[in-house]
């Protein structure tokens, strides 16, 4: 790792101090692990900056010039647009800063809706300044995941099905490269899908991500056997549990506790955030 010197709460008070005074920009927060209060020396800082809908490409301007008195840009990626979010997003890493300390820097136009603010799915943002109220509440609508859980679950219960001929064939094959990535993507990850919808559903479509957080530590540990796969036999004899213990899981599902359960983390979380 190379030497650093430049600190997470340096980088973010030298965007604060640039952004704050302009009259476009309306807020600036943290979400990942800010929002989680797991900031460790590996966190990256996740930040989201709203502004006037015609000013992204000058925020950004800013942001670059800010950055600059720190420390050169050592590396720098923006997405391409459109981006799935509809947001400009872009990532950079500082050449005295720890290459952990990644920003992840999402603009978001004032205009547009989605602001990654529902604190059931991200939890509640680490708020550094909100001239205009824009760091509120936006409700998650329960009825419409469940919905979308209900619908999800009977597609995994067909593809799940369907393609595990995939691995298995290359099984047989002796393709163990081919199958497996065809292990990873159609028998652990609806495995994954069908264990998050049945202990986190509104992170359901997150992976792996959280997953040491978000799931019960017996769980995860079931998981970890199943993902490292020592050679071809363990392959074969590993597919078949992943493939037991996604039917097993699948049955247990109940999406009126699911509901319940989004009720209940939903009274919790405004409890927190007041």
């Amino acid at each position: 790792m190379r030497k650093s010197s430049i600190s997470r709460e340096k980088i973010l008070n030298a965007l604060r101090e640039k952004l704050e005074p302009l009259a476009h920009v309306n807020a600036m927060w943290e979400g990942g692990a800010a929002s989680f209060q797991r900031v460790d020396q590996w966190s990256d800082i996740d930040l989201q900056i709203d502004v006037a809908a015609d000013r992204v490409a000058d925020t950004f301007v800013v942001i670059e010039q800010a950055l600059t008195k720190l420390s050169p840009i050592d590396l720098e990626y923006a997405l391409p647009q459109p981006t799935w979010h509809g947001h400009a997003q872009t990532f950079y890493r500082l050449k005295h800063a720890s290459p952990y300390l990644l920003l992840d820097v999402c603009v978001i136009k004032d205009s547009n809706p989605n602001k990654f603010l529902q604190p059931e799915i991200h939890n509640p943002p680490v708020v550094h300044f909100d001239k205009c109220n824009v760091v509120h509440w936006q409700p998650l609508d329960h009825k419409a995941l469940v919905s979308k859980l209900k619908e999800r679950l009977e597609t995994l219960r067909v593809t799940f099905n369907l393609f595990q001929i995939l691995t298995t064939k290359e099984s047989y094959r002796h393709n163990d490269i081919e199958a497996l990535n065809f292990y990873h993507g159609f028998t652990l990850r609806p495995l994954v899908e069908v264990l998050r919808i049945k202990y986190a559903p509104t992170r359901y479509n997150f992976h792996t991500r959280y997953i040491h957080y978000d799931l019960p530590k017996p769980i995860v540990r079931k998981l970890e056997n199943l993902f490292f796969v020592k050679d071809h036999k363990d392959l074969v004899a590993k597919r078949k549990k992943a493939e037991r213990f996604f039917y097993a899981t699948l049955e247990e599902i109940d999406l009126k506790k699911v509901e319940m359960f989004l009720h209940n983390n939903s009274t919790a979380t405004k409890k927190k955030v007041r």
